[in-house]
């Protein structure tokens, strides 16, 4: 079966499709519904689950991190429900993810994407994914990093795609790997520094 089955015309409008989901701002929705700390205001400023949990809210945290990464697996799901095809599906996964990232409505400054990264890789391919999220948690267990777990989970993807027989996820398994290592630079550098704050401390 070839790879590139679906017409470019029905790709933009999967991507369109992605991208709306994906640039959903959860974490400032529910953070606003509960009357919480915007948490753009506080912490790394970002608008994911890890500084969500730096309002006090474990709730809108946890909210955050299952919405986020819903929005990935629906985008995934219903273009290749609406489609029947695997390019489609992938295209618009990676525009969810994107549409995360640089969301229109807060001026393209959103999150960094590892739930929906999740989310998206869980749709895709359920033992990747699966795979992902483990190795993000064993990591998390030891180090207490979040970012460093993000970024451990999403470099190993590629390996886990030609581990579980999914050669066609290399591609989108390394264009979200890269957008999450560049998107964590910050937390790199202070990683290296020695200044990254653990999960559930206060940055």
């Amino acid at each position: 079966m070839p790879w590139f089955e679906t017409d470019l015309l029905t790709l933009l409008a999967m991507a369109v499709m992605g991208y709306a989901l994906g640039s959903i701002p959860f974490g400032l929705v529910l953070t606003r519904v509960l009357g919480l700390t915007d948490p753009r205001t506080i912490g790394s400023g970002n608008i994911g689950a890890t500084n969500v949990l730096r309002t006090g809210s474990k709730a809108a945290a946890a909210g955050t991190l299952l919405l986020d990464g819903a929005k990935g697996s629906v985008a995934v799901l219903v273009a290749r429900w609406l489609t029947g095809h695997e390019d489609a599906a992938q295209v618009a996964g990676v525009a969810a993810f994107l549409g995360h990232l640089y969301p229109v409505w807060l001026g393209f400054r959103g999150g960094k994407g590892v739930a929906t990264f999740f989310g998206v890789m869980l749709a895709v391919s359920l033992p990747v994914g699966a795979m992902a999220a483990l190795t993000w948690v064993l990591a998390a267990a030891v180090t207490r990093y979040s970012s460093l777990s993000a970024i451990v989970a999403s470099a190993l993807s590629p390996a886990y795609a030609l581990i579980f027989g999914y050669p066609q996820g290399l591609l989108i398994t390394t264009v979200l790997c890269t957008f999450i290592y560049f998107r964590h630079g910050a937390n790199v550098k202070r990683l290296k520094d020695g200044t990254e704050p653990k999960i559930g401390q206060k940055a």
